[in-house]
């Protein structure tokens, strides 16, 4: 029962759904800049410690590129074009998934009660552990926000914070990747 709340740099993928141009127009600034930094803190970790990433774009046509904030700290660019909610909807998303051979996976992005959480779900049903930092996903409307990150809880989803993660991942405070994310945060 346990098990599903650990997680190891090892184990884990950092999964960033559609942090897009236009639909980050739709969020609160407050809140968007937020997620952005909490995603370029995880970003920041899966570079120190080889955490393989896997960016999605939502209609890209539509809704633009991924963010320049986050494109720019990305080891690479190459998003997963996708028209189905959720990622495992795509089929160039699941061979993604397959190739780095991982079963923890930390899902951030937007939005929270439609792309999330429908990745969340389809994640837990095939067996993956799904972990949610809670600053690192938003949508549009609170309640809508709210009602994602319930439904992930409920499906079995360990919905945590950003600084949670980076810690518990981190394990240790005598390390030189600990030095690097504790100056991220201050």
């Amino acid at each position: 029962m346990l098990e599903k709340f650990f997680i190891k740099p090892e184990e884990a993928l950092l999964v960033i759904i559609d942090v897009q141009e236009k639909l980050s127009r739709a969020m609160e600034e407050e809140i968007l800049e937020k997620v952005v930094n909490n995603c370029l803190h995880l970003i920041q970790l899966a570079k120190l410690y080889r955490i393989p990433i896997i960016l999605t774009e939502q209609y890209p046509k539509g809704l633009g590129p991924t963010l320049e904030e986050i494109r720019a700290e990305l080891p690479v660019y190459e998003p997963v074009e996708k028209l189905s909610f959720s990622v495992m909807g795509e089929e160039a998303f699941v061979q993604r998934l397959e190739g780095v051979n991982k079963k923890k996976v930390i899902l951030t992005g937007m939005e929270t009660h439609v792309c999330v959480w429908q990745s969340c779900l389809d994640l837990l049903h095939r067996g993956y552990h799904v972990f949610i930092p809670r600053d690192a996903v938003c949508s549009r409307k609170k309640e809508d926000y709210k009602a994602g990150l319930s439904l992930m809880a409920a499906a079995g989803g360990v919905v945590t914070s950003t600084e949670a993660l980076l810690f518990q991942m981190l394990e240790r405070a005598d390390t030189e990747e600990f030095k690097v994310i504790q100056k991220r945060l201050k």
